[in-house]
């Protein structure tokens, strides 16, 4: 035993060496060099981080009992280690976890919109001819709500994507669409042909009364502007319901 130790009471002593042990353990820079999140980024990429490592560079420090990667296992293990789940997370859901504020939250939610965003855009123009397009195209814009939104491709002749649009958003089960709202972008974008896609948050790939009447009036409104209308699909996380493929359209 040190003489330090020898003169300190026992109490002291194993309060320091807790004390000093924690910080051991939540010091990430003095982690040898090619195990801290910031450093092995730039030295071996990011593809050679895990999910609870990327995040930690976000949040940049963990709490008294977890370094930041410790932190992010415990919220990813929480949510089946599925960086999309965390991505649906709210702010105050990210909060219930210690150590993580409103400005971790916010940073997370942000990168996770990033990654959606950078799924969706797209370095040139891509053709759509199917339903089982229309579906990948909007998953990544469609898979996380929790209510409803109608969204309207626009076609050119060569049925390429020249852009998408929300065109309402709602609630639970129900969202308000404006067929003018509809015609007005794809007359503004010059659009020749035109696909609907709304969301389903609760699951059920059965089209509402609401969604026939909604399909009705846009196909008939578009054919007055010789305007086509060639799918409304019905989105939800596991599958989709094509009117097209149905032989509704």
């Amino acid at each position: 035993m040190d003489e330090w130790e020898k003169e300190m009471p026992k109490s002291v002593v194993h309060s320091f060496l807790f004390k000093t042990a924690m910080t051991d353990k939540l010091a990430i820079n003095r982690w040898a060099e090619e195990d801290r999140p910031r450093e092995k980024l730039m030295s071996k990429g990011a593809q050679a981080l895990t999910n609870a490592e990327l995040l930690a560079i976000l949040i940049g420090s963990g709490n008294d009992e977890d370094s930041a990667v410790g932190l992010m296992q415990k919220v990813l293990a929480a949510y089946n280690n599925s960086i999309d789940q965390v991505g649906r997370l709210s702010v105050d859901e990210l909060c219930r976890f210690k150590g993580i504020g409103p400005a971790k939250a916010v940073a997370i939610i942000a990168a996770c919109e990033l990654g959606r965003r950078r799924a969706v855009e797209q370095p040139e123009r891509r053709q759509v001819r199917s339903a089982a397009q229309v579906y990948e195209y909007f998953y990544p814009l469609l898979r996380d709500l929790a209510v409803e939104e109608c969204h309207v491709l626009l076609l050119n002749q060569s049925s390429s994507v020249i852009d998408s649009v929300r065109i309402g958003m709602g609630g639970l089960t129900e969202t308000v669409v404006d067929v003018r709202l509809i015609l007005r972008e794809a007359l503004l974008k010059r659009a020749t042909s035109i696909i609907l896609c709304h969301n389903h948050p609760s699951g059920s790939l059965r089209p509402s009364t609401h969604d026939d009447r909604l399909t009705r009036q846009v196909q008939e409104a578009a054919r007055l502007l010789n305007i086509s209308l060639l799918d409304h699909v019905v989105f939800t996380d596991s599958g989709y319901y094509s009117y097209a493929d149905e032989g509704r359209l």
